[in-house]
């Protein structure tokens, strides 16, 4: 097995490895809810946050195991684009399937983020997940290894910034480098983190 560059024409594979990966995630039973189609609300949901990167210019990768993707990360990079028009009607048509409590749950979670925001040029990990079936396999750690190689090879980007609703996710990424710049309370019930990892440590990880 190897991570792989997806090409943007193959978004609906990630997005199926994703889906997958974040099926019991805080932030998605947060955003779509208890609904009856959890499924395939989740399924939209996923599929327009993948689609709306690779329109703006991110960078996919895979762990590939014979043409099967058991993992993927979703890399936004310092040039990212602005949201072209046919990304903004998927967005309208998304939150009018999924409803616009869903929209508003999801609105609350970006403003208790934005705090994170780091100022300087910067690769941004929108989404990393592994199978369930291939968790312990090492394969988020063959994923972050090219998330830190192509942050620090890219003369204009300063580190990775991501996202993590999960405590067990921060030591892990304060393992790998990252160190917590951030962190807020959604709701009662839902925490999230920021962290950072600068380019100026290099490509090496523990």
């Amino acid at each position: 097995m190897k991570v792989v560059p997806i090409p943007p024409r193959r978004h609906h594979d990630v997005a199926a490895v994703l889906v997958d990966a974040f099926y019991d995630y805080p932030v998605m039973r947060y955003v779509v809810g208890d609904a009856p189609d959890y499924d395939a609300r989740l399924q939209q949901l996923i599929e327009f946050f993948v689609f709306r990167r690779v329109r703006q210019g991110a960078l996919l990768f895979g762990v590939d195991r014979g043409g099967e993707l058991l993992g993927a990360a979703v890399l936004a990079t310092p040039r990212e684009t602005t949201a072209p028009s046919e990304v903004k009607d998927l967005a309208l048509q998304l939150w009018s399937t999924i409803g616009d409590e869903a929209r508003q749950r999801f609105d609350t979670y970006g403003a208790a983020t934005q705090p994170f925001t780091v100022a300087s040029p910067h690769h941004h990990l929108s989404m990393i997940g592994v199978r369930r079936a291939h968790h312990g396999e090492g394969l988020a750690r063959r994923l972050l290894d090219v998330v830190t190689r192509t942050s620090v090879d890219d003369a204009e980007s300063h580190g990775v910034s991501l996202t993590t609703e999960l405590l067990k996710n921060v030591r892990l990424y304060e393992h790998f480098g990252y160190r917590v710049i951030g962190h807020a309370h959604v709701t009662a019930d839902l925490e999230t983190w920021g962290l950072f990892r600068p380019a100026s440590l290099g490509r090496e990880t523990p």
